[in-house]
Order: structure tokens, then sequence, then C-alpha cells
């Protein structure tokens, strides 16, 4: 079987083309990206930067999950707020995606401690907060019906009293418990379970994204990779296009957009739905890659050179060095499973895998 595959590889050379264009590319670019020199700020101010990261191990029943976040700010020296943890997770269909909203919440958290406690003037997230807003609710299992029920101003006030108190960790399983929230599942479907933590988890992230857009003055999104094409209109992404038809520093026209009207929040659909996103496309040296830039509210053409000068201070080859800093330490690999496995003293006791904490 490999050998045919070998062979339909070799006639396959090539069969994925590089980008080209039948139509005229200067004229697409002429109003919609301007090569420029950016400069660096010369004002005083105190940015941070944050990321997240989660990995899992899967055996026979279950998954070894470890998941983290950290946040770096400079305020002439460099500080760390960091939080993390480890769970056991049943084999299920949505496990990437309750992960991620694990990570989301660590992410917001420290970046929430970093906002408040060092009273930072900027913040750099890594993706899209914009599309995270567009995906808010779960898409990989049902609401359970306990639970929508339960969704009330009573749940929202629990959650907000709750996280005034604690500023690390997950609180959604305490109120999960303490209010009964969900059906004890019978032994042969306890996949029920993560039903309810993945709408839980939804819920918590929805609040913590509120509190961090109260401060959306202080919020920028950089994305290396993006799918929007509303820009150009290709079949690839504006990103591409840019990374493939230009060289120089500079920025993209300014565009604003805002929360998809059909997307769905449990909680505070109006204060989502009224938000408008500066959105724009820079590159802050020759030859790197373009970087996509989110400000979650309306920035005039000022308010943006101003920031991108900002941005540019603390940039190594194109890209935020604290950004890919904190990326760089919170990544978990492989590796790192295998050593926490080792600690955790969870083995291999079979032929096949079985996790026993």
């Amino acid at each position: 079987m490999l050998n045919s595959l070998y062979e339909k590889a070799i006639a396959k050379r090539g069969f994925i083309h590089d980008i080209y264009s039948d139509s005229n590319v200067e004229s697409q670019l002429e109003f919609n990206w301007f090569d420029r020199i950016i400069g660096e700020s010369s004002e005083d101010f105190i940015i941070a930067a944050g990321d997240g990261s989660f990995n899992k191990k899967k055996f026979l029943t279950s998954n070894f999950c470890a998941v983290g976040a950290e946040s770096i700010i400079y305020d002439g020296e460099i500080k760390k707020i960091d939080d993390s943890d480890i769970f056991e997770i049943s084999n299920v269909s949505f496990l990437d995606e309750l992960l991620g909203n694990y990570m989301a919440i660590y992410e917001l958290k420290c970046a929430l401690r970093a906002i408040n406690e060092y009273d930072v003037d900027y913040y750099m997230f890594d993706g899209s907060i914009l599309g995270d807003l567009q995906n808010a609710f779960p898409r990989g299992a049902k609401l359970p019906l306990k639970l929508k029920d339960n969704m009330d101003d009573a749940l929202l006030n629990e959650f907000e009293r709750r996280l005034s108190l604690r500023n690390f960790g997950l609180v959604f399983p305490e109120i999960r418990d303490s209010l009964k929230l969900m059906d004890l599942p019978k032994k042969e479907n306890m996949n029920n379970i993560e039903e309810y933590n993945l709408h839980l988890a939804s819920i918590e992230k929805i609040i913590l994204l509120k509190k961090i857009l109260e401060n959306r003055k202080k919020i920028i999104s950089i994305s290396k990779t993006s799918s929007d094409n509303e820009l150009f209109h290709w079949n690839i992404p504006d990103i591409a296009f840019l990374d493939k038809f230009t060289e120089k520093q500079g920025m993209s026209v300014i565009k604003y957009r805002h929360v998809h009207p059909k997307a769905a929040f449990p909680y505070f659909n109006d204060f989502f739905k009224k938000l408008t996103f500066t959105v724009f496309y820079l590159r802050l040296q020759d030859n790197k890659n373009v970087l996509k830039v989110e400000l979650p509210y309306k920035a005039s053409k000022e308010e943006v050179f101003k920031i991108i000068k900002k941005i540019n201070n603390l940039s190594v080859q194109g890209y935020p060095y604290l950004l890919n800093k904190a990326h760089n330490d919170v990544v978990i690999t492989d590796r790192n499973i295998k050593e926490l496995l080792k600690i955790a003293k969870i083995y291999e006791t079979t032929n096949r895998e079985v996790m026993s904490w």
C-alpha cells in the first residue's frame, strides 16, 4: 500500500500551485495597501502580552490533559503571571473545543490580572477576539435541559460573585456542584458531565470576555493567520494575498466590523452586538510576515498610527517580542506531557493504556 502512495505522490508533484492572478494586482493594492515607514513611539507606556496552550494524551478510557496560560508585562522590566492545571477528561468528540474554552479562561484571567495589578496601558492577545465572539456558543454538544432551565440572572450573579473572589483557575465546577446544575449521569453515559462542563466553561469565558472588553481601549489582538477575505474577496485569505504581493513595511486600509447579527450569547448580547472592531493588516519590517490587527473599538486613523508605533517599539523580526516570548514559554509539547505523566505516576500498565489517578 505504501508503494502505491509513493507513486501517487510522485505523480502529483507540484499539484499545490503558487498564488497567481489573471487580474491587475497593482490596481487591487492601490487603495488597500500602503507602503509606509512606521517608526517607534517616544511615549512612556506599560505593555503586556499573553498566550495559552493545551495538549493531551489519549488513553483507552479517558484523556490526560494539560492547560496553561501566561501573561508577560514590560514596565521597564519583564514580569510574568501564569496559571495552569491538569485534568482527566473522558473521550468525547468535542474534547478540543472543551480544552480550548479552558485555555481561553486561563488566558483571560491572566490578562485581567495584568491589567488590574500592573495598570498596563496596552495588552496584546494572540488571535482574534472578534473571532472568539463570532463562535462564543458551543458547537460540539447540545445544551443540557437542566442547565438551559437555570441560565438566568441568579446563575450570572453567582459566576460574577465567585470570579470577584478568585482570579485564577476554573470556577464553573464549583458553581455546577453547589447549585446542583447537573443531573447525575448513569455510569454508561459519563460523557454527559463534559457536556455540562463545555457549556458552563463557555459562560465563564463570555463573562471574562466582557470584563476584558470593558478595558477595550487597552486591548490589541494580533494574528499571524486569518481566513478572512473581505478586503480583496479572493478565494484565499487577505493575509496570504498581502504576504505574496507586498514586501515593504506598511499597512492596509482600515475597516470597521461588528459581531455577526446571528452570533448567540447566553448573556450580554446587547453589549457584544454594539461593539465596533477596527481591523487592518500590518507589516512591521520589510520582507517579514503580514499581521492582522484588531482593536475592539472604533479607532481613528491617528489612533491607529499611534498604536502601531507602540507595537513596533518592542518588535523583533517583524513580530511583537512579548507575544513571541509568551508563546514560547507557554507551549505544552508532547515531551512535556510525557514528563507530566511520569511525575503524576501514570504509566502504561498493559499493552493497552489505562489511566488511573
